[in-house]
């Protein structure tokens, strides 16, 4: 049987790891400066997609725990932050205001160490990076019950910016007010789609109270952090930050209640091995075109992992596709499939080719 070693023992050992953690976290720093120097000779992007996902794809296939794979990828991402916080500041722009789930989605991406900008809108957003005011944006695109987020949709076709990035957030909401109790609640407020994604739970446990809509998940808790008869349907971050106590916690009707944001910017991330591409199209209405449409992506043996149909504004029973492919643009089947396509399309572009999501 092998002697347990004292507590105190177990400390200086720990005490002694840090040391040579702290060590190599300033040796890993010193290269990244050296790397980050190189790129600005060159013009290069501080945020490189493909070299975050190799970096996590290594770290992964490495880890011999006990720290489970998530854990190494949260620790990771605020390395990978602060590191590029040494390169050149990187401004991020998101739907917000702070503590919305764009917001936790952002910091989730591009950890702590990074500049974020809360901005009243998804067309904002869109402005703010097209016009080089900020680096990069997050926004929504679509959530697993409530389908897709239509202003992004629309505004990836008309903007002048390329998508560069994916992330997923696993979303949990939460009833927030300033007592916690749920005697005190008069009103409950929260974004629609928030509320849509706990209709079920609100109806069965607060039937007769009233539900109003909010611009966002954090003007919502705002709210309720000023009014004691107010609950809001938030974020955990939204607690911390307007000081408010947890009615209840997860009331998601669905518990696989998963959101997909996008991060846009100017950049076309290079191939990392496991890519999608996205583009969006409109076609002629005639006979037999959904098949003409697809054929190519068929013949050339490529996945569509989303096809979605948006109105065109204007024409009516005209429509736009938005397709997800798993590949890269730069692959010869996936041009050889968009050079075809393009023979039947009114309009097409390539929305961006960008590593798929950790």
């Amino acid at each position: 049987m092998s002697r347990k070693e004292p507590v105190d023992a177990l400390r200086k050992k720990i005490d002694q790891v840090d040391e040579k953690i702290l060590e190599l976290l300033n040796e890993r720093a010193s290269l990244a400066q050296k790397i980050g120097h190189e790129k600005s000779l060159g013009k290069e992007e501080v945020y490189v997609p493909s070299r975050e996902k190799e970096i996590f794809r290594r770290l992964s296939e490495l880890n011999r725990g006990p720290l489970p794979r998530q854990a190494i990828h949260s620790i990771y991402r605020e390395i990978l932050s602060a590191s590029r916080s040494l390169e050149a500041s990187v401004r991020i722009a998101y739907f917000g205001p702070e503590a919305t789930f764009t917001h936790m989605a952002a910091r989730e991406k591009f950890g702590s160490s990074a500049s974020f900008i809360p901005l009243a809108s998804i067309p904002d957003v869109f402005q703010e990076v097209s016009q080089g005011r900020a680096g990069y944006g997050v926004v929504p695109i679509e959530n697993s019950t409530e389908g897709v987020v239509t202003h992004t949709l629309d505004m990836l076709v008309e903007a002048d910016v390329r998508i560069c990035a994916e992330a997923s957030l696993e979303i949990h909401l939460y009833l927030l007010s300033r007592s916690g109790r749920a005697a005190d609640i008069q009103r409950i407020v929260s974004h629609p789609q928030a509320l849509a994604q706990c209709r079920r739970w609100l109806a069965n446990h607060f039937p007769n109270i009233r539900v109003d809509e909010a611009a966002s998940t954090a003007q919502a808790a705002q709210l309720a952090a000023t009014d004691p008869n107010l609950a809001a349907v938030a974020s955990s971050l939204a607690k911390e930050l307007y000081g408010l106590q947890v009615v209840e916690a997860n009331i998601e009707d669905h518990s696989n209640n998963i959101t997909r944001f996008l991060v846009i910017g100017d950049q076309q991330p290079r191939p990392s091995g496991d890519d999608k591409t996205s583009i969006v199209f409109s076609v002629k209405d005639e006979v037999g075109i959904l098949h003409r449409m697809l054929e190519p992506f068929a013949k050339n043996r490529i996945n569509l992992s989303k096809i979605e149909s948006r109105p065109l504004k204007h024409k009516p029973w005209e429509y736009l596709f938005f397709l997800d492919l798993e590949g890269h643009i730069e692959e010869p089947r996936i041009q050889r499939a968009i050079k075809k396509l393009e023979k039947i399309c009114l309009f097409i572009k390539v929305l961006g080719s960008y590593p798929c999501g950790v």
